[in-house]
C-alpha cells in the first residue's frame, strides 16, 4: 500500500515518540475494505482516531465515505491531515442514521468500553443496510471474548479472524431485529442528581469515585452520594467555594465556572444546582460525553445556566475569562497510560482562568501533580486527601 501513513499527525492531540497516528489495525481494515470492492458511498468508518482509515481509502479514489469520530481532537486531526495530503471525498457525522443509512460496510476501530461497543453495534443493526458487514479491528492485547459476545447481541454471525501484525479483525454480519428503543442513553439517580450517559461516556451513569471526592470537597450536596473511603483534610482553612462569595457593597457579575473534561456533566450540574447565580460551561472532547452532559443538564432542569461544548481542552473559551475551573483529568490516551492529557488540561486551565481564579483538581494520589500544577497554573495547596485521591486548589498567578 502506497499511502503515506508516516505523514499523518495526531495534532492537536498529544504527540510523543511513543504515540503514533496509525497502527496495524488501520492497515488491516483498509486492506479488507479494498478487497471487498464496495463503493465509497456505502462505507461508514467509526473510531478512525486520526484519519488513517478514511484518508487511505479516499486516496485510492473512493468517494462519499462517511466517518464518525468521538473525539474533537480526532476530528481536527482528520481535517488537518486531509488538508496536508490534499484529500477529500468524505463527510463527518454523529453516530446516527445519517452516518449509517444504506451502509453495506462498516469499519470499526474497537472501543475500549463494552457499553460503547454495544451502542455502536445497535446503531449499525438499526440503521445500516440489511446486508451490512461490520468489520471491527483492534490490537490483540486489548481484545477480549466479551467484545464478540456484545457484537453477537446485534448480529447473527460473529467470526474472529487470525491475528496479523499483533492486530485482529472480527467480522459481524446478519443484523438481528433491534428493540423499539436504542439501549442508550441510560439514566441513574444519585440523590438529588440525575445522570444520563451514552455508551462511550466515562463511568456511564455511575458517579465515579474521584468526582464524588471533589463534590464533597466543594460542598456540592456531597452527602447525598455517600462516602467510598475515609478522608483526611489538610490546609483547608478557607471554604472551598470562597471564590464565589460576593461583596454585598460591590455587586459582582455572575461567576463563570468551567467543568473541564465534563464527562456526563456531574460536576457542572451539581455546581449549577448549588449556585444558581453562576454561569457554568461544561466542555469535553468526547462527543458521547457531550451528548450525555447535555441530556444530564436537561434532566436536572439547569439548561438556562449550563452550556455544554464539544471542544478540545477549552480551546473555544476566551483567555482569562473564567473564575473557577473544576477538573478530574484522565490519565489515559486511548489504551496508553500517559499523563500528557492531564498536562494539556492544566495548561488550558491556566489560559482560561483570570489572574486570581481558582482551579480545583482531583487526581489519583500516586500521580503527584502538585508540582506541575504549581508550575503551570500558580500556587497550589492540597485541600483534601483520601487513600486513593488528592484534591488541590491552585490560584492562577
Amino acid at each position: 500500500m502506497d499511502f503515506p501513513f508516516n505523514r499523518l499527525r495526531r495534532w492537536p492531540d498529544v504527540e510523543a515518540d511513543n504515540l503514533q497516528a496509525h497502527d496495524a489495525t488501520d492497515l488491516l481494515l483498509v486492506e479488507r475494505a479494498l478487497a471487498l470492492g464496495i463503493a465509497g458511498s456505502e462505507i461508514a468508518v467509526i473510531g478512525d482516531e486520526y484519519g488513517a482509515i478514511t484518508l487511505a481509502l479516499t486516496d485510492t479514489g473512493l468517494d462519499g465515505i462517511r466517518v464518525h469520530q468521538d473525539l474533537a481532537t480526532g476530528r481536527r486531526a482528520l481535517a488537518r491531515n486531509a488538508d496536508e495530503l490534499g484529500l477529500s471525498g468524505f463527510s463527518s457525522h454523529e453516530l446516527d442514521a445519517s452516518l449509517l443509512s444504506s451502509a453495506r460496510l462498516v469499519l470499526l476501530q474497537l472501543p475500549k468500553a463494552l457499553a460503547e461497543l454495544e451502542e455502536i453495534a445497535d446503531a449499525v443493526a438499526r440503521w445500516a443496510a440489511p446486508d451490512v458487514v461490520l468489520v471491527a479491528g483492534g490490537r490483540v492485547k486489548h481484545m477480549a471474548i466479551a467484545q464478540n459476545e456484545v457484537l453477537g447481541r446485534s448480529f447473527a454471525h460473529v467470526q474472529a479472524e487470525r491475528a496479523e501484525r499483533k492486530s485482529r479483525l472480527v467480522v459481524a454480519s446478519g443484523p438481528r431485529p433491534v428493540p423499539s428503543e436504542p439501549p442508550f442513553p441510560v439514566t441513574a439517580r444519585h440523590g438529588g442528581l440525575t445522570l444520563v450517559a451514552h455508551g462511550g461516556a466515562f463511568a456511564g451513569a455511575r458517579l465515579d469515585i474521584g468526582t464524588r471526592v471533589l463534590l464533597e470537597v466543594l460542598g456540592l450536596d456531597g452527602s447525598q452520594f455517600g462516602t467510598d473511603e475515609p478522608a483526611r483534610t489538610e490546609n483547608a482553612s478557607e471554604p472551598a467555594d470562597s471564590c464565589c462569595v460576593v461583596n454585598a457593597e460591590e455587586p459582582s457579575p455572575p461567576p463563570v465556572v468551567v467543568d473541564l473534561g465534563c464527562g456526563t456533566g456531574a460536576l457542572a450540574v451539581s455546581y449549577a444546582l448549588a449556585h444558581p447565580e453562576s454561569r457554568v460551561i461544561a466542555t469535553d472532547r468526547s462527543a458521547a460525553a457531550v451528548a450525555s452532559a447535555r441530556a444530564t443538564v436537561a434532566a436536572n432542569g439547569v439548561a438556562d445556566r449550563v452550556t455544554v461544548m464539544h471542544d478540545d481542552a477549552g480551546s473555544e473559551i476566551a483567555d482569562a475569562s473564567v473564575d473557577v475551573v473544576l477538573l478530574n483529568p484522565p490519565f489515559h490516551l486511548g489504551s496508553s497510560v500517559h499523563t500528557g492529557a492531564a498536562t494539556r488540561l492544566f495548561e488550558a486551565a491556566a489560559r482560561i482562568l483570570r489572574p486570581g481564579g481558582e482551579l480545583f483538581t482531583v487526581y489519583n494520589s500516586s500521580l503527584g501533580y502538585r508540582a506541575e500544577l504549581t508550575r503551570l497554573v500558580g500556587a497550589t495547596e492540597q485541600v483534601h486527601r483520601t487513600p486513593k485521591f488528592t484534591v488541590t486548589r491552585s490560584i492562577r498567578r
